[in-house]
């Protein structure tokens, strides 16, 4: 068993999408482990995007994140590659090149509002399961 992280952005919620990406993920067979709907702080967010930051969006991806509440969510299933299944499920970054049945590909409209995020690799999931739901690590 593997555990990645989710995270239904702040357009999801807004636009009551979050359910939706919670059953998708629940149709694929994933147990929630854990969930918990809250505003992200910006040092949190900070921390999160780590990777970005100097870049020319990484202003914008903080305040995007930390504007309206976030639906965060642990994801369990069998192997070690969840995070890849999740990753699957959800599409390309850019909506309008998702295929369609993914999240982004059904769902989404822009780029820079893209609903849902999924952990990268075995190590951004528990890296970030850590950060947003420390009792877990």
């Amino acid at each position: 068993m593997s555990r990645t992280l989710v995270i239904c952005k702040p357009d999801a919620v807004e636009r009551r999408l979050a359910g939706e990406i919670l059953r998708r993920l629940e149709v694929k067979g994933l147990r929630l482990v854990a969930a918990e709907l809250r505003t992200i702080d910006v040092p949190t967010a900070r921390h999160h995007y780590a990777e970005h930051e100097g870049k020319p969006f990484f202003a914008d991806l903080v305040a995007f994140i930390t504007g309206g509440p976030s639906l965060l969510v642990v994801a369990e299933g069998p192997g070690d590659d969840t995070w890849k299944v999740v990753r699957t499920l959800i599409g390309p970054t850019d909506p309008a090149g998702a295929p369609p049945g993914t999240i982004r590909g059904d769902l989404g409209l822009e780029v820079t509002e893209n609903l849902v995020h999924g952990s990268d690799s075995r190590e951004s999931a528990q890296r970030e399961i850590e950060l947003f739901f420390p009792a877990l690590s």
